[in-house]
């Protein structure tokens, strides 16, 4: 989809050609500033009842008189912040991805009526972009049968000549992240038998053909050099051979310590010996979101080529039962020199992710930061809306916070007070890899920061915001947006 940004000049929205216009109406009453044809459109509509400044409503109107668009659509705007007119936006697209709209015009209009001073900036014209691309997303790659893409092609903001440089650029930006996130979520939404270890690789491979953008994948034989003990034990139960990915973005000055990524990539997760129970056992090919929002932020990163220097890390294999699968009570000898006693196959996660992040030590990285479907526990404690963060440094979790709120990829900072880390106390090893059922994300981030002793560190669990289940099943892409925000903040 093309984004533009569209100077309306002295004659008003009610004189731009389009297929659709899009009026967001910002605040609880008829804009002073709305010109007559459209003021009086939407004046009529609230006397009869057809519209209430209720977030998200819809009024649509074809062949408007006094309207140059073919169809008018008002929606209510909320408060105007970045968070509302996603939802106006997505509300907007929804009511026109099926018809035959090619161009649509949106425009904002209209007051918050309250001290925040909300207005049409940067954070909208992103927040566009993202929610116009994900309203018009449709899964296709095994589906023959699924519905035609939408004749929208065009998408266009109403802006001053002032706005419309910033804006502009804003929509560039927004188109980059868009597409990561489109990367990650057609990664995840792959069978298992499609999305294995070796294809993560091959995409990454793909995308190190991009110009600055290095990817190497190391094999079984490399992991068994370096002693990934931990990240060994899980893959051995399967038939697909384990994959280890480094992608390098060297785009900052060389001597600049990078920002390392650490993605889980478990394609399908039976639990192993533990294993599963049978119900929704097929959404366990989204457990490698991690990996894909790795894949969908180095693909950013280089597509909008920010001077920053970047590490993708990806470790990915299956876990999988079977005769050399690893048991419950087997000790293994991670890449740090530490022992971890199994108790539960089912808590695989952490123990690829904890061979990751010691090898993440050899970049000497300024922050990293991983990224994993880790635990139910957490979906428990903060639901489906925001993920869980960890970290052992404030100002790093300061800066993911903020980057989640601007981008409507929000997160919540969890604790990782030193008491939690009595239930990883082992008998037979130098920690076991699960506590109890009590503070299950909490013990699952503090196992990871046994591994991260001498790093500023971030641990992002994305167990409840990486997919969807029922009948909107499918991942959502996140935290893309959340990680790349986050990175252009850092790069300046």
């Amino acid at each position: 989809m093309d984004f533009k940004t569209l100077v309306v000049g002295t004659a008003g929205l009610s004189a731009v050609a389009a297929d659709a216009l899009v009026v967001v109406v910002v605040g609880q009453q008829v804009p002073g500033t709305l010109e007559a044809p459209l003021a009086d459109l939407l004046g009529a509509a609230i006397k009869r009842a057809d519209f209430a400044f209720k977030p998200q409503q819809t009024l649509l109107l074809h062949d408007a008189v006094g309207v140059k668009a073919a169809r008018l659509l008002f929606v209510a705007g909320g408060d105007g912040s970045a968070k509302s007119w996603r939802k106006a936006v997505t509300a907007a697209v929804a009511s026109l991805k099926s018809g035959g709209t090619q161009r649509m015009v949106l425009a904002w209009v209209g007051e918050t009526g309250d001290q925040s001073g909300a207005s049409l900036g940067p954070a909208h014209a992103q927040a566009l972009v993202m929610a116009a691309e994900e309203a018009v997303y449709v899964y296709r790659a095994t589906k023959p049968s699924a519905p035609a893409a939408p004749a929208l092609k065009t998408l266009l903001l109403a802006c001053t000549q002032a706005q419309s440089t910033s804006l502009g650029a804003a929509l560039l930006q927004g188109k980059a992240i868009a597409a990561g996130t489109a990367l990650a979520r057609e990664c995840a939404n792959l069978p298992a038998n499609v999305c294995t270890p070796t294809y993560l690789a091959d995409e990454a491979r793909k995308l190190g053909k991009q110009p600055g953008l290095k990817v190497e994948v190391l094999e079984r034989k490399d992991c068994e050099k370096l002693g990934m003990g931990s990240f060994l034990a899980v893959a051995q139960g399967s038939d697909e051979p384990l994959k280890f990915i480094v992608m390098k973005w060297l785009g900052g000055n060389k001597a600049d310590a990078p920002v390392v990524l650490v993605g889980k990539g478990i394609t399908f997760d039976t639990g192993g010996i533990s294993l599963k129970s049978a119900p929704e056992m097929d959404e366990m090919k989204f457990d490698m979101g991690g990996a894909a929002s790795v894949l969908g932020t180095m693909a950013t990163v280089s597509q909008l080529k920010l001077k920053l220097n970047v590490v993708g890390i990806v470790a990915a294999c299956e876990n999988m039962p079977s005769g050399r699968a690893v048991k419950p009570g087997d000790v293994v000898t991670s890449m740090s020199g530490q022992t971890i006693e199994i108790l539960n196959t089912d808590a695989e996660g952490r123990l690829i992710l904890c061979d990751a992040l010691t090898y993440a030590e050899r970049f000497k990285p300024a922050v990293v930061v991983d990224i994993a479907t880790l635990t139910g526990a957490c979906v428990v404690a903060l639901g489906h809306h925001r993920s869980g963060l960890f970290s052992n440094d404030d100002a790093l979790a300061a800066a993911l916070l903020a980057a989640g709120e601007a981008t409507a990829d929000p997160a919540w900072r969890m604790p990782l007070d030193e008491e939690y880390d009595e239930a990883l106390k082992s008998n037979f090893a130098d920690m076991g890899n699960v506590g109890g059922r009590a503070g299950g994300a909490i013990t699952a981030a503090k196992f990871l920061h046994r591994f991260t002793a001498r790093q500023q560190w971030a641990h992002l669990d994305i167990a409840g915001t990486g997919w969807k289940s029922g009948l909107a099943k499918g991942s959502t892409g996140r935290p893309v947006p959340l990680l790349t925000r986050f990175l252009i903040d850092r790069a300046g």
